[in-house]
């Protein structure tokens, strides 16, 4: 009947309305699936826990953490959770017109800005991130004059590094670094400076694969959380001497005296927290 035609021709224009409304939104939105696939990311990225290292690239406790202990993100799938965030100024200080003066000398200011080049050239975490650990392990076996051989070692063009350095656009990312260094909050008192979620590990950073875990809220629980729950995570003596470079704006003792005490704090106020979540 035409009454049944009229029906069909007003839900068929409804469904055209609605499917082109659809697709104006989805190409509109930058948070598509689509543009989700090709920035990388996942309807799941919001679940990530962000670990961030602030650090000085001839620190031997920096080198160590860099060398010995974030290896681990990229063993039983933690990487997959995580958002690597790497920051190569630690206790620098600027000086008039914006020149940096690092706490190991000049070696130390060219390293920190051929990272901070190595990250801006290759922002993906594994592409960058061998690079790093390339110079850090020289640094840790006392032969950093040799880092330009970590280019050939990883078959990396080195041109794109070497042109943001001597262009001065490597000094633009250390400032950059620096702003961001110096606006913690907490302030970071030494080196190494590891941050889980905005939350300072203070002098437990080596332990931060049980932050990361503890941290993830997601329900893709990567293999390196479950061996984490199975076995008991190792007690640091409070006795012992802290690994990190401490920033000269203060005494070595208080600052590792309250460090102590904020992580107790720290730890207290996460376990009242746990216990009324449940």
């Amino acid at each position: 009947s035409n009454m049944e035609a009229r029906s069909r021709l007003r839900l068929l224009t409804l469904v055209s309305s609605l499917l082109l409304v659809l697709i104006v939104t989805s190409s509109a939105n930058p948070l598509s699936s689509s543009s989700l696939r090709a920035s990388g990311g996942s309807s799941r990225g919001g679940e990530k826990v962000t670990l961030a290292l602030y650090y000085e690239t001839l620190c031997p406790y920096c080198s160590n953490c860099i060398v010995n202990y974030l290896p681990k993100l990229f063993d039983g799938g933690l990487i997959d959770i995580v958002d690597l965030k790497l920051v190569p100024y630690g206790n620098a200080k600027i000086g008039n017109n914006n020149s940096i003066t690092c706490q190991h000398g000049p070696a130390e200011c060219l390293l920190n800005t051929i990272e901070a080049c190595a990250i801006g050239v290759w922002p993906d975490v594994n592409e960058h991130f061998p690079f790093i650990y390339c110079v850090e392990t020289l640094v840790y076996e006392q032969k950093y004059p040799e880092w330009e051989t970590c280019f050939e070692k990883l078959n990396l063009d080195p041109t794109p590094v070497t042109e943001c350095y001597s262009s001065g656009y490597g000094n633009e990312l250390e400032l950059k670094y620096a702003a961001e260094t110096n606006a913690l909050q907490p302030r970071h008192t030494y080196v190494p400076w590891v941050v889980v979620n905005g939350e300072p590990l203070y002098d437990d950073y080596e332990n931060f694969v049980s932050y990361v875990c503890k941290a993830y809220t997601g329900t893709k629980v990567p293999e390196a959380c479950s061996d984490l729950s199975r076995s008991s995570v190792r007690k640091k003596s409070s006795n012992s001497i802290h690994p990190v470079c401490y920033s000269e704006d203060s005494e070595e003792t208080t600052k590792s005296t309250l460090s102590r005490i904020r992580s107790a704090v720290a730890s207290w106020v996460h376990q009242v927290n746990t216990i009324a979540s449940m």
